[in-house]
């Protein structure tokens, strides 16, 4: 535990600096890191989901990075025991569990529990992605019309959560921002939790140097490997409902060249960014820090000595 017995959280937009930041702090508190990533938790995807590397973890030790095979669903409240789990094995450890990613829903669970009626239906899920394969653009605007408020914060590529929207809403009869402002208050946990801001033009210029990065260093031949593997095993991978493999795919059958593909996923990630600064606009934040304004080399030391000051 940290500051007022709080545990320490680290959130922001992609491309913000979360993980290398959270990787310095941890080396000061004594602390292991548990990602909250709805698309690093997957393996196979070391490049494609920017999960650090061995060396860039400097002995840190991470958890729920890089651990569930790509056809493996995963649901926030799943996700948000897993959490707990893991919580629990680092302190038992004496060790210092520090919480870093950018997934706002499964923040959420472990911020504010899980409405009751979180259940699903086989039946209403198969129809909804048999219409999403049809017209994604149709499943929006339904999702648009019966809630404008979290449509805002979910992005036509991220299948998984357009259908479990819908899904909710055909189960209960009522949209998910309506549940999510009654949930059940269990199994919370009191965060203290810091937001890396950039500024709009700063942040997408980091988005620009990443996705380089990431396509130079492999990215496309990873991507194959996992297309492949799905062919294979026949089997449909939730892991690539991710940002990029849409456009990869294109790439692959000639349908756009390498300049169109950067440019679409970097449009895509600043989308996606976008979407995640507006879900965290609306959650409690402890504490705002201003990316552009700082020496991020000292940003660790403030940090530490802010969360523990004894």
């Amino acid at each position: 535990m940290l500051l007022n017995n709080n545990y320490f959280t680290i959130v922001g937009p992609t491309a913000s600096g979360k993980t290398s930041l959270a990787i310095e702090v941890a080396k000061k508190i004594n602390g292991e890191i548990i990602g909250l990533d709805s698309r690093q938790i997957y393996k196979g995807m070391k490049i494609g989901t920017a999960q650090p590397s061995t060396q860039e973890r400097g002995g840190v030790i991470h958890h729920l990075i890089g651990c569930l095979d790509p056809w493996v669903r995963i649901s926030a409240g799943q996700y948000a025991k897993k959490i707990h789990e893991k919580i629990h094995e680092i302190e038992n450890k004496g060790k210092v569990p520090l919480i870093c990613g950018g997934a706002g829903l499964y923040y959420r669970a472990i911020t504010m529990g899980l409405f009751e009626e979180s259940s699903t239906n086989i039946e209403i899920r198969k129809s909804l992605e048999i219409n999403y394969e049809k017209s994604p653009e149709t499943l929006m605007e339904k999702l648009q019309i019966i809630d404008p408020q979290y449509s805002e914060i979910v992005h036509i590529n991220n299948k998984q959560r357009l259908i479990r929207a819908l899904e909710i809403y055909q189960i209960t009869g009522k949209p998910p921002t309506e549940h999510y402002k009654n949930q059940k208050k269990n199994n919370q946990l009191k965060l203290f939790t810091i937001y890396l801001d950039w500024t709009r033009s700063t942040l997408n210029g980091r988005i620009v140097a990443r996705a380089k990065d990431m396509i130079s260093n492999g990215w496309l031949d990873e991507a194959k490997m996992l297309f492949n593997k799905q062919k294979d095993l026949k089997i449909e991978f939730p892991a690539l409902n991710s940002i990029g493999y849409n456009q990869i795919i294109k790439f692959f059958k000639d349908e756009i060249n390498k300049s169109e593909l950067e440019e679409s996923i970097i449009i895509e990630t600043r989308q996606f960014a976008k979407k995640q600064a507006q879900w965290f606009a609306k959650e409690k934040i402890d504490l705002i820090v201003k990316m552009d304004d700082l020496k991020t080399k000292d940003l660790p030391e403030i940090l530490y000595c802010i969360l523990m000051p004894n």
